[in-house]
């Protein structure tokens, strides 16, 4: 079949290297591989793949050097890390480096296929939907241009990934309403709303955009808990 999605699987483990290109061959896609840092960043680097599934724990050059290099050439490049760290503090280096999610070993094949689905999902309506983020918005000091992921206060620019922009877009159309986890899976990632998926990445996400956006991100002004609800965006009049 012409244009399959290409995923590149970056794992040193063989049975699951192995296991993982038989079940994505299975489910259509077009499969590339390595068993190594250095030989998946140079085929990360050599062509656009529509994902890259990147273990963490990797000889030669671990997948946090991997995706920070991969994102310093494209911002925009699909990528969901395999981790057998399940510290928050992992998870969240690898959303700072700019991966769209994380699947912690051992891990459901079938999560792991939802969650692939839903990234590629994800990204075409982001590709379509890119105009509709031209609205800059406005909290206190900061000026948001989430279509082109950036941001400006004062003189500095502070950068996002493409799911940082789609949480803050979301938010911002919802005109300050609480938005509750579940909805924010379904709609920004994409899953279908009887996944079991945890919600543990929403809360990640928003306590990282917080430390970008907030001036004190311990008492958010812009980006608001709402207990019970969810997250609401206010923002400035």
């Amino acid at each position: 079949m012409p244009n399959k999605p290409r995923l590149l699987i970056i794992e040193d483990e063989e049975p699951i290297r192995v296991g993982l290109e038989d079940l994505f061959v299975f489910h259509g896609y077009a499969v590339e591989s390595a068993a190594d840092g250095p030989g998946g960043l140079a085929k990360a680097l050599s062509g656009k793949f529509a994902l890259i599934v990147l273990d963490i724990m990797l000889p030669g050059l671990d997948g946090f050097a991997i995706c920070d290099q991969v994102r310093a050439v494209d911002r925009d490049q699909p990528i969901i890390m395999l981790t057998a760290r399940t510290a928050d503090e992992d998870i969240i280096q690898g959303l700072r480096l700019g991966a769209d999610d994380y699947v912690a070993k051992p891990f459901s094949v079938t999560e792991l296929v939802l969650r692939v689905q839903a990234v590629l999902r994800r990204s075409r309506a982001a590709d379509a939907d890119a105009a509709a983020k031209a609205r800059p918005l406005r909290l206190g000091d900061l000026t948001l241009d989430l279509g082109n992921l950036s941001g400006q206060r004062g003189a500095e620019e502070i950068p996002f990934n493409r799911r940082e922009a789609e949480i803050l877009s979301y938010l911002a159309a919802r005109d300050a309403r609480p938005v509750s986890r579940e909805e924010l899976l379904h709609k920004v990632w994409g899953y279908a709303r009887d996944c079991d998926i945890e919600k543990r990445t929403v809360d990640i996400h928003i306590a990282k955009l917080r430390r970008k956006i907030e001036p004190d991100p311990a008492h958010p002004r812009w980006l608001q808990t709402v207990r019970g609800l969810g997250y609401r965006l206010r923002l400035a009049p």
